[in-house]
């Protein structure tokens, strides 16, 4: 039988989102305007926006979360959706993983504190590719699995073994990063990019991987995140190096060696006052990306997808929330109008 579905693995989160009229100075107080509870982190986001964009395929979990109304709320949603969770455990001794999310009213801007949980505990054992048959893993984040993101001496990170035993086993596998400020991207997402079918991420991400500054001057450089993107496949990255930022999205074949183009996509030309919160909208765009890839359409169509569900995310106060079906999204695209790159 065909391969069929996506199974996402890693950070399981519930956001408890708080809109603050200001993001305040240390010791300062800022007035909570109103409080939300969402999903959050990158398997549970992604499985989400693709149920809701009316994904044709399989949905489905692995990770851990803790015993308790968290965990519980957690599975009440998958189920709801549609997301199979035969691999999403419980883990006793530790609390669901959760994020305090302020996000400024007047401009969606936010700012995150992280409780990591039961994802601290997240080994290589939760992951049985033999329980299924999807066609892609996705794995995310790293930088913020623990335990994943630890060294092997064999593949150079834990989670490198785990995307190598998902491509033993039959299946394409796809990374996400968090945009963690610190110096362990070359460390830590490097050595499981020769693992990789498709790396999504970033500018910022891929500059901290790279090494390779795009953003000179404030603008986005294309020429440099081609460059950046071109590193990233020579680290071994198989297919697709893709590439998200504000005004757009990009997309390096890395199959094609140096004969091979960067193919961009601009954003849709969201009004800012349409924006009620940038929460989960990279997830949305790797969620139009991947149901993209999956359905064996051009990258071109696949960026396409992934910035009109990053543009739908926009105007939610959640990961999700704001996300139609796919084709409502490419309507709304279309209407708006999209950002010509230079």
């Amino acid at each position: 039988m065909p391969r069929q579905g996506i199974l996402a693995g890693g950070n399981w989160i519930v956001d408890k989102i708080k809109f603050v009229d200001v993001y305040p100075q240390q010791d300062a107080l800022a007035n909570i305007r109103a409080e939300s509870v969402a999903n959050g982190g990158s398997p549970f986001n992604l499985l989400i926006d693709l149920a809701r964009l009316g994904a044709p395929f399989p949905l489905e979990g692995v990770g851990l979360v803790g015993a308790d109304a968290e965990g519980n709320w957690i599975a009440a949603r998958c189920d709801e959706h549609g997301i199979g969770r035969a691999q999403l455990a419980i883990h006793s001794h530790a609390p669901t993983s959760y994020t305090d999310v302020m996000t400024v009213q007047s401009t969606g801007r936010r700012t995150f504190f992280h409780q990591r949980g039961a994802n601290a505990f997240l080994d290589g054992d939760a992951f049985d590719f033999s329980k299924t048959n999807a066609r892609y893993f996705h794995l995310g984040y790293l930088l913020l699995l623990d335990r994943l993101d630890l060294p092997d001496a064999e593949f150079g990170t834990a989670a490198a073994r785990v995307l190598h035993r998902a491509r033993e086993a039959g299946l394409k596998t796809s990374v996400d990063v968090v945009s963690e400020d610190s110096g362990r991207f070359a460390e830590v997402v490097l050595p499981a990019l020769a693992q990789v079918d498709c790396c999504i991420l970033n500018e910022f991400e891929l500059e901290r991987t790279s090494g390779i500054p795009n953003r000179p001057g404030g603008r986005i450089d294309l020429a440099a995140v081609e460059a950046g993107a071109r590193k990233l496949a020579a680290a071994g990255v198989r297919e697709w190096v893709v590439v998200h930022f504000p005004e757009g999205a990009a997309a390096l074949d890395a199959r094609c060696g140096e004969a091979g183009r960067l193919i961009v996509q601009g954003s849709v030309a969201v009004p800012q006052e349409a924006i009620v919160s940038t929460v989960g909208a990279g997830d949305a765009f790797a969620a139009g990306v991947l149901y993209g890839l999956h359905e064996s359409n051009p990258i071109g169509q696949a960026l396409r997808y992934g910035v009109c569900a990053a543009a739908a995310c926009l105007r939610g106060a959640g990961a999700s929330d704001g996300i139609p079906l796919l084709t409502e999204c490419l309507r709304a695209g279309e209407t708006a109008g999209f950002r010509e790159l230079e």
